[in-house]
């Protein structure tokens, strides 16, 4: 048993990053008949890592279903970013302990991921969630395999370790879609911002090797993918770690010079975002028009606080920047409401950001303490009604920009690529534009996976209507 430490998961060292290229292949029949459950909250680089999980119980056997019920393997892949990520995984965890002691007495219940990273929740389920069999995390996710098969049926299984963590290149991937890939460029965080657990949870910022990332996307490209998003937990930090290596603005060219036709990155760090980043998006036409820029606060005492490494000045001086040369961009953000005693003039320089760069959308939350983080210690007297009051307002300014930015699009025509079926009106298919903009229209299963032309009918705060145009 191996659990997870925090002040372990804190320290970084001069020890190089270890790349390790796998190659064991297992037996497919191990699980042969067996059935898998897998749930995932949160980011991207959370449901790129499920399809690594899904590929890798798949190669011992393990089919997959969407009835738990029917599973004999239950995984909840976890999030660590907010407080409520804990509260469902709980709740979901108690659904899992009524299959296992209603329904099938055999099922192995496992959580993974973030969650799994952080020393109190594993000790919270060691001793409050016995009947949970299996807990591995963010750095041994290349073992699953052997967790599964040499696990001990008598006792409960953590294996979760503390690390600064490694690389592992010939990663399989069972995809969710057969025409967007996400692709992994780098791993981790140095950043320490003061509110955020990810450093913790998932180790020093490592980048993987910009020749073994671009064999991903052109393998990707022969396979008929349309869409790629790289990803990483700081982006566009890429390189920083590695001598010799590309900086992100050239690895970015080099992705673009593979032919994929669509691609997007997340998420990116104001500090880390270059001049020549913004050349190299302005000169690629299939480098889209769609950039995620997470403000946090609006406050410069706010942003000190939360060690965020930029001024208020300074995020908008480099949101202009972006608008002035780049072409029909459009620019998204996240906003933590309530940082401990954000004042009502702090919370007042937010909004004067958001009146001033009026983004597409924002992802808005109020601030959420994670044990372990700085700002977890800060004193804070602001009542949580003060600042529910406050993401209100905050969602309403968003909102009514959200909606003033897609009334631009109506009468005009746009690319998207189609995802899928409507889930409320079957008659429709849904896809997003070049610059991230979600289109309903009506149209038929047989367009999923391609790209059209829609002429924009009407215009909402989180959505636009469409017709095909032939």
């Amino acid at each position: 048993m191996n659990l997870p430490n925090i002040n372990d998961a804190r320290k970084r060292t001069d020890k190089k990053t270890e790349y390790i290229y796998l190659d064991k292949d297992y037996d497919k029949n191990i699980f042969n008949g067996k059935k898998y459950y897998l749930k995932t909250y949160g980011c991207q680089m959370n449901v790129h890592d499920s399809e690594e999980i899904a590929a890798r119980l798949e190669s011992i056997g393990f089919t997959k279903v969407e009835d738990l019920e029917k599973a004999d393997l239950v995984i909840l892949n976890t999030c660590a970013i907010r407080e409520n990520a804990h509260d469902k995984l709980y709740g979901f965890l108690g659904r899992c302990k009524h299959v296992k002691t209603s329904i099938n007495k055999d099922l192995i219940i496992a959580i993974c991921g973030c969650m799994a990273q952080e020393e109190n929740v594993c000790n919270f389920i060691k001793e409050k969630h016995p009947y949970v069999d299996l807990v591995f995390g963010t750095h041994n996710i290349c073992d699953l395999e052997e967790l599964l098969i040499n696990k001990d049926n008598n006792k409960q299984n953590i294996e979760v370790y503390s690390c600064e963590g490694n690389v592992y290149e010939n990663i399989k991937y069972s995809r969710d879609s057969k025409f967007k890939g996400w692709v992994n460029i780098q791993y981790g965080c140095d950043k320490f911002c003061t509110y955020c657990i990810v450093p913790y949870t998932r180790g020093k910022q490592r980048s993987r090797k910009s020749v073994d990332i671009i064999k991903e996307v052109e393998e990707l490209v022969k396979d008929g993918y349309i869409e790629v998003t790289l990803l990483g937990q700081n982006v566009n930090a890429y390189g920083k770690d590695l001598d010799g290596e590309l900086n992100f603005a050239e690895l970015l060219q080099k992705v673009a010079d593979t032919g994929i036709k669509r691609l997007r990155f997340v998420t990116s760090h104001p500090w880390d975002f270059t001049d020549d980043m913004i050349s190299v998006i302005a000169k690629n036409d299939n480098i889209m028009p769609y950039v995620h820029l997470p403000l946090q606060s609006g406050s410069d005492r706010i942003l000190k606080l939360m060690g965020r490494r930029y001024t208020k000045e300074e995020y908008i001086s480099l949101f202009n920047k972006i608008k002035e040369n780049v072409d029909n961009v459009s620019i998204t953000t996240d906003i933590i409401v309530g940082f401990p005693n954000e004042t009502v003039e702090d919370f007042n320089e937010t909004l004067d950001v958001v009146n001033t760069c009026k983004f597409d959308s924002a992802f808005t939350f109020i601030y959420s303490p994670r044990e372990g983080t700085p700002a977890a210690k800060m004193v804070d007297e602001v009542s949580l009604e003060e600042k529910e009051k406050r993401l209100y307002e905050l969602n309403d300014l968003i909102n009514n920009y959200s909606l003033l930015n897609n009334k631009k699009y109506l009468g005009k025509v746009v690319e998207v690529l189609v995802e899928g079926i409507n889930e409320k009106d079957n008659s429709k298919v849904f896809g997003y534009t070049d610059t991230m903009k979600l289109v309903n229209f009506e149209g038929s299963i047989d367009l999923v996976g391609k790209l059209v032309n829609v002429e924009i009918t009407d215009a909402k705060s989180f959505s636009l209507d469409g017709k095909i145009k032939e």
